[in-house]
């Protein structure tokens, strides 16, 4: 297996920020910075440090760990005598005991003529152990940092902090430039575990596109193999990656878990999530719901068509979050006493229908990727439709902004089996909820895992076409 696969366009935007400070060697104002966010286990640090070793440039790496000020200005101090600065050995003569005077310090360490790195890891722990972190950050960069040729990395796991580390009024506002870290995409996925279209698409929904979880799926593996050998083991990373990352980011008091479960187990209205989750009060379930989706756990959606609704329902955003809260998660304890082969008989019972919905974002997002290739007009937005009582379901409606559209410009049908193809029955059930949605005749369009045998639609996609789009990007 290759030792780094993907992240192509990521490690393209690190090198052109670092190319930006060694064209500035000598300016008044030679540094960069980068606020990376991306969610835990995702690759973040990973990334940063095949960077870094391409980079081969004196830098420091310094994680933060949720400790005390004292506790994290002592590791800091570690990580410079351990870094590749030329002038370390000065920090730990001097031994700074504040921040201000660490952040003053390694100024005057940084190569005044040569380009360094300087990556702070997971920057929202000092956001919230370290009084006025943020203010000392910004006069240590507008007065000293910046003005050396360094490029100053800011990587964390908490989305919403990160953006807001960026955000109108805060001191560090406009210091740097955002840059988003996601999961691996089932192009890479494809790439990594030598995995067809279809079946890439599939370890997606499983893994998630985290690498950790990808690194234990054997190279051309079938999905069935690579569940059968997790599962045998309590510890692997497709076990143990969820809950390490719940524990990290919500407290037991927020009640986030209870509502993030119901959710998991498939309950998509607030109405029934609160009764998913114990029968918890409304105003609870209110600022649970608003931690998930601020943290970008969950994701709440309206209906897109021409009229407004109420009728949001809630998901859960990660699709290895979204498999582990329905396959693993309730199903732990048999699987630490050696059962995994219970939970994988349940997986294979269950898999299809999970899969039918669970793929639908996915294949959305893939889409929203091709619009432009002239079969279908461009649409902004791009989404789906329901009603309260499911009478009426479109998987994908192509619109020019949304919840509330102006111009409805596409609808379309997911049909995500193996052996069944997209035919003139599902032509004619997507035909007559168009007719339920409006009365003008837009284009149709059917995305199937096994094809098509009929005629009337505009456009049709299948696995290799969608893979496709995240090849070319």
């Amino acid at each position: 297996m290759p030792r780094f696969i993907g992240r192509d366009r990521e490690l393209r935007t690190l090198q052109n920020a670092l190319s930006e400070v060694k064209r500035s060697v000598g300016a008044a104002q030679a540094g960069r910075c980068l606020l990376m966010r991306g969610r835990r286990r995702v690759g973040k640090s990973t990334l940063v440090e095949e960077f870094l070793r391409r980079a081969a440039v004196p830098h420091l790496f310094f994680t933060a760990g949720g400790g005390t000020a004292e506790d994290e200005l002592a590791e800091l101090l570690d990580n410079v005598a351990t870094s590749t600065l030329p002038g370390r050995s000065l920090f730990g003569e001097e031994a700074p005991s504040q921040w201000n005077a660490a952040f003053r310090l390694l100024a005057e360490i940084l190569p005044n003529d040569a380009p360094s790195v300087v990556v702070i890891d997971e920057v929202p722990y000092l956001m919230e152990r370290i009084d006025a972190f943020e203010g000392m950050l910004q006069r240590a960069w507008d007065r000293l940092l910046s003005r050396k040729p360094v490029l100053l990395l800011l990587v964390g796991s908490d989305l919403s902090m990160m953006e807001a580390l960026n955000s109108y009024e805060r001191p560090f506002h406009q210091r740097g430039q955002e840059m988003v870290v996601g999961p691996l995409n089932p192009a890479d996925i494809s790439e990594m575990l030598n995995l067809e279209p279809a079946a890439a698409f599939d370890a997606a929904l499983i893994t998630g596109g985290l690498p950790l979880i990808c690194r234990e799926w054997e190279a051309g593996a079938s999905m069935w193999d690579f569940l059968g050998t997790a599962l045998e083991n309590p510890i692997s990373a497709l076990l143990v990656s969820a809950e390490r990352s719940l524990a990290a980011e919500f407290p037991p008091q927020a009640m986030g878990r209870e509502v993030l479960r119901a959710i998991g187990a498939g309950e998509r209205t607030f109405t029934n999530i609160a009764r998913a989750a114990g029968g918890i009060a409304h105003s609870t379930l209110s600022r649970a719901a608003d931690l998930l989706i601020d943290k970008r756990v969950v994701a709440a959606e309206l209906p897109l068509s021409l009229h407004p609704s109420r009728e949001r329902r809630y998901r859960v955003a990660d699709p290895y979050l979204r498999f582990w809260l329905a396959f693993l998660d309730p199903h732990m304890a048999e699987i630490e006493r050696m059962r995994g082969d219970l939970t994988l008989a349940r997986i294979r019972d269950q898999w299809t229908s999970w899969r039918g919905r669970a793929v639908e974002p996915l294949i959305r997002e893939s889409l929203a990727r091709v619009l432009s290739d002239g079969e279908l007009p461009a649409s902004p937005a791009l989404g789906a439709y329901w009603t309260r009582g499911n009478d009426i379901e479109i998987d994908l409606v192509g619109a020019d902004r949304e919840p509330v559209a102006k111009e409805l410009r596409f609808l379309g049908s997911i049909k995500w089996l193996e052996t069944s193809a997209f035919d003139a029955h599902d032509l004619a059930a997507l035909q007559k909820h168009r007719a339920a949605l409006t009365d003008d005749p837009i284009p149709l369009v059917a995305v199937s895992r096994s094809g098509v045998n009929c005629p009337g639609l505009q456009a049709t996609y299948g696995p290799e076409e969608l893979l496709n789009a995240w090849r070319h990007r």
